[in-house]
């Protein structure tokens, strides 16, 4: 089915086409026709579906039409866990809009808070932002919510796993009760539902629609899942080992501690290997000089921590390797879904110690299916990784 089938104004199609964009993904075909209704909307959507699209084109359209925006007010109104995903989500918004007349900004702390005061005092159409420096600016009065039309809580699982609770509560308690309310999400967890309810609580009766696109348990079937059993004191050799002699053109690598992303940046390079690393103790510039690197290919190996890493896109992304297994079943989805992204094919490597064996059995009883293990000569794990428990339980949840 075309865009065009969706009610989309020409001037987005257009927009879409120069993108390579030819027919919209299942969240993108059920989210937008309801969203364009106006209706309040719950969705559960993994990485690499085209969630973005399924939101902010409709928004675009309904928006374009002409309206005068008074001083420090915006229209329309995303929330995002990250400054790296404020700047993607505004980037799709600038490429998708370039056909019609709307102003869109992403505002996120670690920069020129002033510049950001300067943007708004003529009003923003679209505006792209993290909880804690939305608060700040309303704090000082910088921008005002009367106007506003549309709200977005984009990857709400993880704003909620980040701590943002009470400040998206917060927020949410000084937004005009008429207004459209979407939530977007990976998963739709119990934490989830509940701040739905608090987003929904104003919308009419009965206008709220939930959307799946996959199973709770489905991971990205474009994505090749496979693991090794290692020692922790083997797995630098392991990477480097595997990045030469398996010829690898491009990894996202995700570490747990941004201690671990510096340490292994250099252990990498004592092997001739370059690689960067993005986490919480680097600078604005710094994080976004590091991904503009690796977006471009110009930089093979990205090693990052699983926050600093939200919001990266990169279109045709060959693999990921955990070399830390994630502590939640949802990260390890969240992660895996940054390859094989649009339909593509892609592969996602484990590195898995004997003390990683209750993450492991966690993740595998979400998937419902066990991971492929592999052995690498030379590197067999000198306490090996027992045989995996599929219908695993922890002890906090029997």
């Amino acid at each position: 089915m075309p865009f065009s089938k969706l009610g989309l104004k020409p001037e987005l199609i257009s927009a879409l086409t120069d993108k390579g964009y030819t027919a919209p993904t299942p969240i993108q075909t059920q989210s937008i026709p309801i969203i364009m209704a106006g209706k309040d909307v719950v969705a559960a959507a993994q990485t690499g579906t085209g969630k973005t699209a399924a939101f902010v084109l409709p928004i675009l359209q309904k928006l374009n039409n002409g309206h005068t925006l008074r001083g420090k007010r915006i229209r329309s109104l995303i929330l995002v866990p990250t400054r790296e995903l404020a700047i993607q989500v505004h980037e799709n918004i600038e490429a998708y809009s370039k056909n019609i007349e709307l102003t869109s900004m992403a505002m996120y702390g670690g920069t020129d808070i002033d510049e950001q005061k300067r943007r708004l005092i003529n009003g923003v159409d679209v505006l792209v932002a993290t909880p804690g420096r939305l608060l700040d600016m309303a704090h000082q009065r910088a921008l005002h919510f009367d106007e506003l039309k549309v709200v977005v809580l984009d990857e709400a699982d993880r704003m909620l796993d980040m701590g943002f609770g009470n400040d998206i509560r917060d927020i949410l308690d000084r937004l005009p009760h008429e207004r459209q309310s979407l939530l977007f999400s990976a998963t739709l967890s119990r934490d989830v539902e509940d701040l739905s309810v608090d987003l929904t609580e104003y919308g009419p009766n009965g206008d709220v629609v939930e959307i799946r696109v996959t199973p709770k348990t489905e991971a990205a079937t474009s994505v090749s899942q496979w693991m090794i059993g290692v020692d922790k004191d083997t797995r630098s050799a392991l990477l480097s080992h595997l990045i030469k002699e398996e010829q690898w053109d491009q990894a996202l690598i995700f570490v747990e501690q941004k201690h671990v992303a510096a340490k292994l940046v250099a252990q990498l390079a004592k092997r001739d290997i370059e690689a960067d690393s993005i986490h919480g103790d680097r600078s604005q510039a710094q994080r976004e000089h590091v991904l503009n690197r690796f977006k471009s290919g110009e930089l093979k190996f990205l090693v990052a921590t699983g926050v600093a890493a939200r919001g990266i896109d990169i279109g045709k992304l060959s693999r990921v390797l955990n070399y830390d297994l994630p502590f939640k079943p949802e990260e390890y989805i969240h992660r895996i879904g940054r390859t094989g992204r649009a339909g593509a094919s892609g592969e996602a490597i484990s590195f898995v110690t004997w003390g990683d064996f209750k993450k492991l059995c966690a993740i595998e009883s979400r998937l419902d299916h066990l991971l492929e293990r592999r052995e690498i000569e030379g590197f067999k794990a000198r306490k090996a990784v027992p045989i995996s428990i599929l219908n695993y339980v922890p002890k906090s949840q029997r």
